[in-house]
C-alpha cells in the first residue's frame, strides 16, 4: 500500500552473470563480452558485446566506465565517461552520462543526467572495431 517500495525497473535478462566487475576492482584495457555482465568498480576501454548476442550491461550506481559501449541492452545508474550505443537503454535516477547516447528505445528516470546528445536510431550502428589481441 502506500509507503511500499516499487522494485526498481530493470532489463530483463537471464539470472546468470556471465561477467562481473566487483566495487573494488578496477580493470584498464577493452571488455568484449557475451551473456550478462555487471559492472560495480571501475573500465577505463572500450565495452563491446560479441555480435548476435542478447547481451545485457549493468552499470552500478558506484560504477564507472570511461570509454566507449556498443551493447544491444544496457542499463545504467553510475557513471558513464564516453559514448553509449544501445538498442534499448535504460538510464536510472543515479545515471551520469558524459558523453553521446544512440538508442532504439529508452527509458530515462527522473534524476539522470546526459551531457551530450540524444540520438534516436532506427537501425544500429557499425560494430566498433575488436580490440586487439581477440
Amino acid at each position: 500500500m502506500f509507503g511500499e517500495k516499487k522494485p526498481a525497473k530493470t532489463i530483463s535478462s537471464n539470472s546468470a552473470i556471465d561477467g562481473l566487475i566487483g566495487e573494488r576492482m578496477s580493470l584498464v584495457g577493452d571488455v568484449r563480452f557475451a551473456g550478462s555482465f555487471i559492472v560495480e568498480g571501475r573500465i577505463k576501454g572500450t565495452v563491446v558485446a560479441e555480435e548476435g548476442g542478447e547481451a545485457v550491461l549493468k552499470l552500478f550506481e558506484r560504477g564507472q566506465i570511461d570509454g566507449q559501449v556498443q551493447v544491444p541492452q544496457a542499463e545504467l545508474h553510475g557513471e558513464m565517461l564516453g559514448d553509449v550505443t544501445a538498442e534499448k537503454l535504460l538510464l536510472g535516477a543515479t545515471a551520469r552520462v558524459r558523453g553521446n547516447v544512440y538508442y532504439r528505445v529508452l527509458e530515462m528516470a527522473a534524476g539522470a543526467q546526459v551531457n551530450g546528445q540524444m540520438v534516436h536510431q532506427d537501425e544500429p550502428r557499425k560494430q566498433l572495431p575488436k580490440p586487439e589481441g581477440t
